[in-house]
């Protein structure tokens, strides 16, 4: 949700939200896995389990708006261990925000958070299409292996493209004391 300067994401699940500030990529929201120590200790405490990695030996998350229907984890009156309660986060935008990424755990499965960003800020500034930024973003991840569900979203904050980033290039003085010279040269020497 984006009011004003501010964007919340809500989450509650294995979908995730990336957002790429001046190039860098800023987790926007957490993956509620099993295997997570927080979730794992919620998870817990409500009488629940992990086992080999699942919810109860069941689900891979350990929030979910959906997956009611199996037995035993979303007691309403008992507090069971599946919850739909979404972890928030909220940030003010700034100029430098370019776009967020909004993607389904099959996205995730094969690109890393400024991977994504990456990838995505090039196509932008190749074509600044965002709808064929978002196809060839499921097709890499296809030509990636992604075997689970790809769904992907791409919010601009800009009409124009992302600008390239410009590196600051230092110059480093190197320099070598008379041993260390000396014992390079019996290294090398043998």
């Amino acid at each position: 949700m984006i009011f004003g300067r501010s964007l919340l994401v809500a989450n509650a699940g294995d979908c995730r939200a990336v957002l790429s500030r001046g190039g860098l990529a800023i987790e926007m929201s957490k993956d509620h896995r099993p295997c997570c120590v927080n979730e794992r200790t919620r998870v817990e405490s409500l009488g629940g389990f992990v086992d080999d990695g699942y919810l109860n030996g069941q689900l891979g998350v350990t929030r979910a708006l959906g997956n009611w229907h199996i037995k035993g984890l979303k007691e309403v009156d008992k507090g069971g261990p599946l919850s739909a309660e979404p972890e928030l986060k909220l940030l003010t935008l700034t100029k430098e925000d370019e776009f967020l990424i909004i993607g389904s755990d099959g996205i995730w499965d094969v690109f890393r958070n400024q991977n994504a960003v990456d990838f995505a800020r090039r196509r932008l500034q190749e074509h600044n299409n965002v709808k064929l930024c978002c196809k060839e973003i499921v097709d890499e991840a296809k030509k990636r292996g992604a075997i689970d569900n790809l769904t992907v979203v791409l919010v601009c904050f800009h009409s124009e493209p992302p600008p390239p980033i410009v590196f600051q290039r230092s110059r480093i003085r190197k320099c070598i004391s008379a041993e260390g010279l000396q014992n390079l040269k019996s290294l090398l020497e043998g």
